[in-house]
Protein backbone atom coordinates (compact mmCIF):
# COMPACT_ATOMS: atom_id res chain seq x y z
CA UNK A 1 0.00 0.00 0.00
CA UNK A 2 2.80 2.12 0.01
CA UNK A 3 1.63 3.75 -3.31
CA UNK A 4 -1.41 5.52 -1.58
CA UNK A 5 1.33 7.07 0.81
CA UNK A 6 0.57 10.54 -0.16
CA UNK A 7 -3.27 9.60 -0.60
CA UNK A 8 -3.95 12.21 2.20
CA UNK A 9 -2.83 14.95 0.02
CA UNK A 10 -4.86 14.00 -2.91
CA UNK A 11 -8.09 13.87 -0.99
CA UNK A 12 -6.98 17.45 0.57
CA UNK A 13 -6.97 18.32 -3.20
CA UNK A 14 -10.72 16.32 -3.42
CA UNK A 15 -11.97 18.45 -1.06
CA UNK A 16 -10.68 22.00 -1.61
CA UNK A 17 -12.24 21.47 -5.29
CA UNK A 18 -15.66 19.82 -3.63
CA UNK A 19 -15.34 23.62 -2.21
CA UNK A 20 -14.89 25.77 -4.64
CA UNK A 21 -17.11 23.85 -7.12
CA UNK A 22 -20.02 25.27 -4.42
CA UNK A 23 -19.07 28.85 -5.88
CA UNK A 24 -19.44 28.17 -9.53
CA UNK A 25 -22.68 28.92 -11.80
CA UNK A 26 -23.42 27.84 -15.03
CA UNK A 27 -21.13 29.94 -16.62
CA UNK A 28 -18.68 31.32 -14.27
CA UNK A 29 -16.95 31.47 -10.60
CA UNK A 30 -18.20 33.98 -8.89
CA UNK A 31 -16.02 36.99 -6.43
CA UNK A 32 -17.26 37.58 -3.18
CA UNK A 33 -16.18 40.38 -0.34
CA UNK A 34 -14.68 39.56 2.79
CA UNK A 35 -18.52 41.40 4.30
CA UNK A 36 -20.05 39.23 1.69
CA UNK A 37 -18.19 35.94 2.70
CA UNK A 38 -18.48 36.39 6.35
CA UNK A 39 -22.27 36.98 5.68
CA UNK A 40 -22.16 33.60 4.17
CA UNK A 41 -23.84 30.87 5.72
CA UNK A 42 -24.41 26.90 4.90
CA UNK A 43 -22.78 23.71 5.22
CA UNK A 44 -20.46 21.76 3.10
CA UNK A 45 -21.38 18.84 1.44
CA UNK A 46 -17.85 16.79 2.35
CA UNK A 47 -16.25 16.87 5.51
CA UNK A 48 -12.56 15.81 5.98
CA UNK A 49 -11.18 15.15 9.99
CA UNK A 50 -8.03 13.51 11.56
CA UNK A 51 -7.47 11.37 14.83
CA UNK A 52 -3.32 11.69 15.51
CA UNK A 53 -1.75 9.14 17.05
CA UNK A 54 -1.51 10.54 20.04
CA UNK A 55 -5.19 11.90 20.08
CA UNK A 56 -7.34 9.91 23.30
CA UNK A 57 -9.60 9.10 20.70
CA UNK A 58 -7.68 7.06 18.97
CA UNK A 59 -8.94 3.54 19.78
CA UNK A 60 -5.48 1.70 17.93
CA UNK A 61 -3.22 3.58 19.77
CA UNK A 62 -4.85 3.07 23.16
CA UNK A 63 -5.22 -0.82 22.79
CA UNK A 64 -3.05 -3.63 24.58
CA UNK A 65 -0.89 -4.53 21.91
CA UNK A 66 -2.34 -1.30 19.24
CA UNK A 67 0.32 0.60 16.89
CA UNK A 68 0.90 4.05 18.16
CA UNK A 69 1.75 5.35 14.84
CA UNK A 70 -1.24 5.15 13.45
CA UNK A 71 -3.58 8.36 12.78
CA UNK A 72 -7.07 8.13 10.99
CA UNK A 73 -8.14 10.41 8.33
CA UNK A 74 -11.71 10.43 7.33
CA UNK A 75 -13.35 11.62 4.31
CA UNK A 76 -17.14 11.97 5.00
CA UNK A 77 -20.52 13.20 2.66
CA UNK A 78 -22.84 15.02 4.88
CA UNK A 79 -26.00 13.77 3.95
CA UNK A 80 -28.12 10.59 3.72
CA UNK A 81 -27.93 7.98 1.13
CA UNK A 82 -30.74 5.46 0.65
CA UNK A 83 -29.88 2.36 -0.70
CA UNK A 84 -31.42 -0.39 -2.39
CA UNK A 85 -29.41 -3.21 -3.60
CA UNK A 86 -28.83 -6.90 -4.45
CA UNK A 87 -26.00 -8.68 -5.24
CA UNK A 88 -26.17 -12.32 -5.84
CA UNK A 89 -22.23 -13.54 -4.95
CA UNK A 90 -20.04 -11.22 -2.36
CA UNK A 91 -16.70 -12.57 -2.37
CA UNK A 92 -13.82 -10.99 -1.28
CA UNK A 93 -10.33 -11.16 0.08
CA UNK A 94 -10.40 -14.50 -2.16
CA UNK A 95 -6.75 -16.79 -1.00
CA UNK A 96 -4.05 -13.69 -0.71
CA UNK A 97 -2.42 -13.08 2.29
CA UNK A 98 -5.03 -15.34 4.49
CA UNK A 99 -4.55 -18.37 2.03
CA UNK A 100 -5.04 -20.53 -0.87
CA UNK A 101 -8.74 -21.94 -1.03
CA UNK A 102 -10.78 -19.82 1.21
CA UNK A 103 -12.07 -16.19 1.14
CA UNK A 104 -11.94 -13.58 3.70
CA UNK A 105 -15.68 -13.05 2.37
CA UNK A 106 -18.08 -15.20 1.12
CA UNK A 107 -21.97 -14.51 0.54
CA UNK A 108 -24.43 -15.65 -1.73
CA UNK A 109 -27.36 -13.75 -2.21
CA UNK A 110 -27.08 -10.05 -0.27
CA UNK A 111 -29.60 -7.47 0.18
CA UNK A 112 -29.80 -4.53 1.89
CA UNK A 113 -33.18 -2.71 1.72
CA UNK A 114 -35.18 -0.45 4.00
CA UNK A 115 -37.07 -2.48 6.83
CA UNK A 116 -40.28 -2.78 4.93
CA UNK A 117 -42.72 -4.33 6.94
CA UNK A 118 -40.20 -6.44 8.88
CA UNK A 119 -40.90 -5.14 11.99
CA UNK A 120 -44.43 -6.74 12.29
CA UNK A 121 -44.14 -9.42 8.86
CA UNK A 122 -41.82 -11.77 7.37
CA UNK A 123 -44.13 -13.38 4.73
CA UNK A 124 -43.91 -14.21 0.71
CA UNK A 125 -47.22 -12.24 0.12
CA UNK A 126 -47.38 -9.40 -2.30
CA UNK A 127 -47.73 -6.05 0.25
CA UNK A 128 -44.75 -7.71 2.34
CA UNK A 129 -42.81 -7.93 -1.32
CA UNK A 130 -43.38 -4.53 -2.16
CA UNK A 131 -42.89 -2.48 1.38
CA UNK A 132 -39.47 -3.92 1.15
CA UNK A 133 -38.33 -3.63 -2.38
CA UNK A 134 -39.88 -0.23 -2.79
CA UNK A 135 -38.08 1.15 0.30
CA UNK A 136 -34.24 1.89 1.11
CA UNK A 137 -31.71 1.59 3.58
CA UNK A 138 -30.78 4.83 4.85
CA UNK A 139 -26.95 6.22 5.45
CA UNK A 140 -26.21 8.84 7.76
CA UNK A 141 -23.23 10.62 6.60
CA UNK A 142 -21.69 8.13 4.93
CA UNK A 143 -17.89 8.36 4.88
CA UNK A 144 -14.24 6.39 3.89
CA UNK A 145 -11.87 6.51 6.72
CA UNK A 146 -8.34 5.62 6.43
CA UNK A 147 -5.31 4.43 8.75
CA UNK A 148 -1.89 5.86 7.69
CA UNK A 149 1.30 4.92 9.62
CA UNK A 150 3.57 8.12 10.36
CA UNK A 151 1.00 10.07 8.79
CA UNK A 152 3.17 13.32 9.55
CA UNK A 153 6.58 11.83 8.30
CA UNK A 154 6.82 11.95 4.47
CA UNK A 155 9.37 9.68 3.70
CA UNK A 156 7.49 6.55 5.50
CA UNK A 157 4.11 7.84 5.60
CA UNK A 158 1.81 4.48 4.52
CA UNK A 159 -2.01 3.54 3.90
CA UNK A 160 -2.01 0.59 6.12
CA UNK A 161 -6.39 0.37 5.95
CA UNK A 162 -9.21 1.60 4.33
CA UNK A 163 -12.82 1.71 6.29
CA UNK A 164 -16.24 2.27 4.96
CA UNK A 165 -19.05 3.03 6.72
CA UNK A 166 -21.07 6.00 8.28
CA UNK A 167 -22.57 7.46 11.15
CA UNK A 168 -25.91 5.70 11.43
CA UNK A 169 -27.65 3.03 9.18
CA UNK A 170 -31.78 2.40 9.43
CA UNK A 171 -32.35 -0.87 7.12
CA UNK A 172 -32.43 -4.39 6.63
CA UNK A 173 -29.99 -6.49 5.32
CA UNK A 174 -30.48 -10.65 4.32
CA UNK A 175 -28.66 -13.47 2.96
CA UNK A 176 -29.26 -16.17 1.24
CA UNK A 177 -32.67 -17.45 -0.72
CA UNK A 178 -34.67 -18.57 2.47
CA UNK A 179 -34.95 -19.72 6.35
CA UNK A 180 -35.26 -22.76 6.26
CA UNK A 181 -33.46 -26.70 6.91
CA UNK A 182 -31.17 -26.01 4.61
CA UNK A 183 -28.51 -23.46 4.36
CA UNK A 184 -27.70 -20.57 2.43
CA UNK A 185 -25.98 -17.39 2.15
CA UNK A 186 -22.82 -16.63 4.22
CA UNK A 187 -20.61 -19.41 3.44
CA UNK A 188 -17.55 -17.62 4.84
CA UNK A 189 -16.97 -14.64 7.33
CA UNK A 190 -13.87 -12.63 8.57
CA UNK A 191 -15.90 -10.55 10.61
CA UNK A 192 -17.69 -9.58 13.89
CA UNK A 193 -21.22 -9.55 15.26
CA UNK A 194 -23.19 -10.25 17.85
CA UNK A 195 -26.07 -12.23 19.27
CA UNK A 196 -29.02 -10.78 21.34
CA UNK A 197 -29.74 -13.12 24.41
CA UNK A 198 -32.83 -15.45 23.84
CA UNK A 199 -34.84 -17.76 25.49
CA UNK A 200 -35.89 -21.64 24.83
CA UNK A 201 -37.41 -24.79 25.89
CA UNK A 202 -34.89 -28.04 26.50
CA UNK A 203 -35.98 -31.72 26.18
CA UNK A 204 -34.86 -34.10 28.95
CA UNK A 205 -35.36 -37.36 29.10
CA UNK A 206 -37.05 -38.83 32.08
CA UNK A 207 -37.93 -41.96 33.41
CA UNK A 208 -40.89 -44.39 33.72
CA UNK A 209 -44.80 -44.64 32.76
CA UNK A 210 -46.14 -40.98 31.63
CA UNK A 211 -49.03 -39.43 32.96
CA UNK A 212 -49.80 -37.74 29.56
CA UNK A 213 -52.16 -39.94 26.76
CA UNK A 214 -50.29 -41.00 23.57
CA UNK A 215 -46.86 -40.62 25.31
CA UNK A 216 -44.47 -43.87 25.15
CA UNK A 217 -43.35 -45.22 28.23
CA UNK A 218 -39.44 -45.33 29.10
CA UNK A 219 -37.74 -47.64 30.92
CA UNK A 220 -37.82 -47.08 35.19
CA UNK A 221 -34.63 -45.86 36.93
CA UNK A 222 -33.07 -49.20 38.29
CA UNK A 223 -30.47 -49.76 40.70
CA UNK A 224 -29.17 -52.77 39.00
CA UNK A 225 -28.24 -50.75 36.11
CA UNK A 226 -25.09 -49.12 38.15
CA UNK A 227 -26.67 -46.65 39.80
CA UNK A 228 -25.61 -46.09 43.55
CA UNK A 229 -27.78 -47.06 46.50
CA UNK A 230 -29.78 -44.96 48.97
CA UNK A 231 -28.75 -44.87 52.16
CA UNK A 232 -30.56 -43.26 55.41
CA UNK A 233 -31.85 -44.00 58.82
CA UNK A 234 -35.24 -45.31 59.85
CA UNK A 235 -36.53 -44.51 63.48
CA UNK A 236 -36.50 -46.36 65.54
CA UNK A 237 -35.74 -49.90 66.84
CA UNK A 238 -35.79 -49.45 70.80
CA UNK A 239 -35.81 -46.11 70.82
CA UNK A 240 -32.55 -46.19 68.46
CA UNK A 241 -32.38 -44.93 64.66
CA UNK A 242 -31.11 -47.61 62.41
CA UNK A 243 -29.06 -47.41 59.29
CA UNK A 244 -30.55 -48.71 56.06
CA UNK A 245 -29.22 -49.56 52.36
CA UNK A 246 -31.18 -49.74 49.50
CA UNK A 247 -30.88 -52.98 47.76
CA UNK A 248 -32.64 -52.56 44.91
CA UNK A 249 -35.04 -49.43 43.35
CA UNK A 250 -37.60 -48.75 40.36
CA UNK A 251 -37.87 -45.07 40.05
CA UNK A 252 -40.23 -42.47 37.94
CA UNK A 253 -38.69 -39.03 36.92
CA UNK A 254 -41.80 -37.28 35.33
CA UNK A 255 -42.85 -33.57 35.13
CA UNK A 256 -44.44 -32.62 38.29
CA UNK A 257 -46.31 -30.29 36.93
CA UNK A 258 -47.64 -32.60 33.92
CA UNK A 259 -46.57 -36.09 34.49
CA UNK A 260 -44.65 -36.27 31.19
CA UNK A 261 -41.82 -38.82 31.03
CA UNK A 262 -40.20 -35.73 29.04
CA UNK A 263 -39.16 -33.35 31.20
CA UNK A 264 -38.91 -29.77 30.05
CA UNK A 265 -35.92 -27.09 30.75
CA UNK A 266 -36.52 -23.73 30.42
CA UNK A 267 -33.26 -22.28 28.09
CA UNK A 268 -31.22 -19.40 28.14
CA UNK A 269 -29.00 -18.32 25.96
CA UNK A 270 -27.06 -14.91 27.02
CA UNK A 271 -25.82 -12.05 24.39
CA UNK A 272 -22.39 -13.33 22.93
CA UNK A 273 -20.23 -12.68 19.92
CA UNK A 274 -19.16 -14.40 16.89
CA UNK A 275 -15.98 -13.29 15.73
CA UNK A 276 -12.88 -14.43 13.76
CA UNK A 277 -11.74 -14.91 10.31
CA UNK A 278 -12.85 -16.98 7.33
CA UNK A 279 -15.72 -18.74 10.10
CA UNK A 280 -18.44 -20.62 8.76
CA UNK A 281 -19.68 -21.37 11.65
CA UNK A 282 -20.00 -20.02 15.54
CA UNK A 283 -20.12 -21.72 18.92
CA UNK A 284 -22.77 -20.63 20.97
CA UNK A 285 -23.42 -21.16 24.94
CA UNK A 286 -26.74 -21.75 26.38
CA UNK A 287 -28.20 -23.10 29.79
CA UNK A 288 -31.55 -24.91 30.78
CA UNK A 289 -33.02 -25.18 33.84
CA UNK A 290 -35.26 -28.65 34.40
CA UNK A 291 -38.39 -27.97 36.04
CA UNK A 292 -39.80 -29.37 39.06
CA UNK A 293 -39.41 -33.23 38.58
CA UNK A 294 -41.35 -35.79 40.65
CA UNK A 295 -39.64 -38.57 42.03
CA UNK A 296 -41.83 -41.70 42.35
CA UNK A 297 -41.60 -45.64 42.69
CA UNK A 298 -40.42 -48.65 44.88
CA UNK A 299 -37.60 -49.40 46.57
CA UNK A 300 -36.43 -52.26 48.76
CA UNK A 301 -34.07 -52.00 51.87
CA UNK A 302 -32.01 -54.01 54.35
CA UNK A 303 -32.00 -52.09 58.09
CA UNK A 304 -29.18 -52.71 60.45
CA UNK A 305 -28.16 -55.32 58.45
CA UNK A 306 -31.21 -57.53 59.65
CA UNK A 307 -34.24 -55.97 58.82
CA UNK A 308 -35.72 -56.31 55.45
CA UNK A 309 -37.50 -53.42 53.70
CA UNK A 310 -39.21 -54.55 50.87
CA UNK A 311 -40.88 -53.20 47.76
CA UNK A 312 -41.64 -50.00 49.93
CA UNK A 313 -43.64 -47.12 47.67
CA UNK A 314 -40.87 -43.68 47.84
CA UNK A 315 -41.77 -40.45 47.07
CA UNK A 316 -39.28 -37.18 46.58
CA UNK A 317 -38.92 -33.90 44.64
CA UNK A 318 -35.88 -33.32 42.65
CA UNK A 319 -35.66 -29.73 41.82
CA UNK A 320 -32.75 -27.46 39.64
CA UNK A 321 -31.33 -29.74 37.45
CA UNK A 322 -29.09 -27.90 34.77
CA UNK A 323 -28.06 -28.43 31.26
CA UNK A 324 -25.18 -26.94 29.55
CA UNK A 325 -26.15 -26.56 26.12
CA UNK A 326 -23.35 -26.14 23.36
CA UNK A 327 -24.64 -24.96 20.19
CA UNK A 328 -22.89 -25.55 16.76
CA UNK A 329 -24.88 -23.48 14.71
CA UNK A 330 -23.50 -22.99 10.55
CA UNK A 331 -23.53 -19.20 9.52
CA UNK A 332 -25.88 -20.26 6.69
CA UNK A 333 -28.44 -20.43 9.13
CA UNK A 334 -28.01 -16.77 9.85
CA UNK A 335 -30.69 -14.95 7.90
CA UNK A 336 -31.03 -11.10 8.21
CA UNK A 337 -29.60 -8.01 10.22
CA UNK A 338 -31.60 -5.28 11.26
CA UNK A 339 -29.56 -1.66 11.28
CA UNK A 340 -31.38 0.24 13.74
CA UNK A 341 -29.17 2.84 13.63
CA UNK A 342 -25.56 0.97 14.61
CA UNK A 343 -24.34 1.34 11.09
CA UNK A 344 -22.08 -2.02 9.90
CA UNK A 345 -18.62 -1.39 8.71
CA UNK A 346 -16.45 -3.18 5.72
CA UNK A 347 -12.87 -2.58 6.43
CA UNK A 348 -9.43 -3.82 4.22
CA UNK A 349 -6.70 -3.40 6.23
CA UNK A 350 -2.60 -5.09 5.78
CA UNK A 351 -2.32 -5.47 10.02
CA UNK A 352 -5.19 -5.65 12.91
CA UNK A 353 -6.76 -2.41 13.28
CA UNK A 354 -9.23 -1.04 15.80
CA UNK A 355 -11.45 1.71 13.84
CA UNK A 356 -12.52 4.78 15.76
CA UNK A 357 -16.20 3.94 15.14
CA UNK A 358 -15.85 0.10 15.73
CA UNK A 359 -16.63 -2.87 18.30
CA UNK A 360 -14.05 -5.41 17.16
CA UNK A 361 -10.52 -5.43 16.35
CA UNK A 362 -10.37 -5.69 12.29
CA UNK A 363 -7.81 -8.60 11.73
CA UNK A 364 -5.73 -8.66 8.59
CA UNK A 365 -7.23 -8.83 5.16
CA UNK A 366 -11.44 -7.70 4.62
CA UNK A 367 -13.38 -8.08 7.90
CA UNK A 368 -17.23 -7.19 8.03
CA UNK A 369 -19.10 -5.25 11.37
CA UNK A 370 -22.31 -5.64 12.39
CA UNK A 371 -22.78 -4.23 15.70
CA UNK A 372 -26.91 -4.25 16.33
CA UNK A 373 -27.58 -7.61 17.93
CA UNK A 374 -28.72 -10.33 15.66
CA UNK A 375 -32.20 -11.81 17.28
CA UNK A 376 -32.56 -15.36 16.37
CA UNK A 377 -35.78 -16.40 18.18
CA UNK A 378 -37.00 -18.50 20.73
CA UNK A 379 -34.67 -22.18 20.08
CA UNK A 380 -36.89 -25.06 20.64
CA UNK A 381 -34.55 -28.41 19.55
CA UNK A 382 -36.81 -31.55 19.16
CA UNK A 383 -34.00 -33.90 20.44
CA UNK A 384 -34.27 -34.62 23.91
CA UNK A 385 -30.93 -35.29 26.14
CA UNK A 386 -30.04 -37.91 28.65
CA UNK A 387 -29.74 -37.27 32.52
CA UNK A 388 -25.73 -38.40 33.15
CA UNK A 389 -25.53 -40.96 35.57
CA UNK A 390 -22.90 -38.96 37.75
CA UNK A 391 -26.03 -36.70 37.69
CA UNK A 392 -27.85 -38.93 39.21
CA UNK A 393 -26.04 -40.01 41.78
CA UNK A 394 -25.54 -36.90 42.92
CA UNK A 395 -29.20 -37.11 43.31
CA UNK A 396 -29.15 -40.28 45.38
CA UNK A 397 -25.99 -38.71 47.38
CA UNK A 398 -28.32 -35.66 48.38
CA UNK A 399 -31.30 -38.18 49.10
CA UNK A 400 -29.26 -40.12 51.30
CA UNK A 401 -27.80 -36.78 53.20
CA UNK A 402 -31.61 -36.53 53.41
CA UNK A 403 -32.47 -39.81 55.29
CA UNK A 404 -29.55 -39.61 57.84
CA UNK A 405 -30.40 -35.99 58.77
CA UNK A 406 -34.70 -36.90 58.72
CA UNK A 407 -34.86 -40.55 59.60
CA UNK A 408 -38.05 -41.99 58.39
CA UNK A 409 -40.31 -42.28 61.07
CA UNK A 410 -41.28 -45.92 61.48
CA UNK A 411 -43.43 -46.15 64.74
CA UNK A 412 -43.27 -48.70 67.71
CA UNK A 413 -41.12 -49.93 69.71
CA UNK A 414 -39.95 -52.50 66.83
CA UNK A 415 -40.64 -50.19 63.80
CA UNK A 416 -43.34 -51.96 62.88
CA UNK A 417 -44.72 -49.77 60.66
CA UNK A 418 -41.66 -49.82 57.83
CA UNK A 419 -41.93 -53.50 58.22
CA UNK A 420 -45.49 -53.74 57.80
CA UNK A 421 -45.30 -51.12 54.77
CA UNK A 422 -45.13 -47.74 55.45
CA UNK A 423 -44.01 -45.71 52.69
CA UNK A 424 -40.66 -43.98 52.51
CA UNK A 425 -40.66 -40.40 51.28
CA UNK A 426 -36.71 -39.13 50.50
CA UNK A 427 -37.74 -35.53 50.69
CA UNK A 428 -36.74 -32.97 48.75
CA UNK A 429 -33.02 -32.74 46.61
CA UNK A 430 -31.17 -29.49 45.14
CA UNK A 431 -29.31 -30.60 42.17
CA UNK A 432 -28.20 -26.70 41.77
CA UNK A 433 -24.27 -27.51 42.02
CA UNK A 434 -24.21 -31.07 40.69
CA UNK A 435 -22.69 -32.54 37.61
CA UNK A 436 -24.74 -31.02 34.74
CA UNK A 437 -25.65 -32.80 31.79
CA UNK A 438 -24.57 -31.50 28.65
CA UNK A 439 -26.83 -31.18 25.49
CA UNK A 440 -25.54 -30.69 21.88
CA UNK A 441 -27.06 -28.88 19.52
CA UNK A 442 -26.13 -28.41 15.41
CA UNK A 443 -27.69 -26.33 12.66
CA UNK A 444 -30.80 -25.42 14.17
CA UNK A 445 -33.75 -23.78 11.53
CA UNK A 446 -34.09 -20.38 13.88
CA UNK A 447 -37.46 -19.28 14.58
CA UNK A 448 -36.99 -15.40 13.58
CA UNK A 449 -34.83 -15.62 10.69
CA UNK A 450 -37.38 -15.80 8.09
CA UNK A 451 -37.24 -12.92 5.79
CA UNK A 452 -39.03 -11.35 3.09
CA UNK A 453 -37.18 -11.47 -0.53
CA UNK A 454 -36.10 -8.03 -1.95
CA UNK A 455 -38.05 -8.90 -5.18
CA UNK A 456 -41.45 -7.47 -6.95
CA UNK A 457 -43.22 -10.80 -8.00
CA UNK A 458 -42.53 -14.26 -7.10
CA UNK A 459 -38.50 -14.54 -7.38
CA UNK A 460 -36.83 -15.42 -4.62
CA UNK A 461 -34.00 -13.15 -5.51
CA UNK A 462 -33.61 -10.69 -8.69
Amino acid sequence: MRQFKSLHLAILALSSLCLNSAYATSSTLQSLSDSEMSATTGQALMSLSFISPTDLANKEAQRVGGDTRVGFYKLGLEANMELNVNIKKLQLGCGGVNGVGGCDIDIDYLSLSGLGNSETSNTDSKADRSARAGSSAVLTNPFIEFAIRNPDKASTREIVGINLSSEKAVGLITFGLENGPTKSGINSLSGYMEIAATTGLANVNGFGTSLVGGEAAKGTLNQSDGYDAITGRACCVLGIPIGFTTTSYALNLRDKATGSNILKGDLYLPRQEITGKRISSAALSATATVRDIDLSGKLSARAAGIINLDNKDTTGLIKNLMVDVAISEDLGFFHKANLNGTAASLSLQSKNIQWSNNNSVSQNGWWLEFSDPIDIGFIEPTLAVDIPKATLNEAFRQVSEYLYQNPVQCGGIIAENCLLGSAIPVGTVNLINATRPQMALVDLELATQKFTPNCYGTLKFC
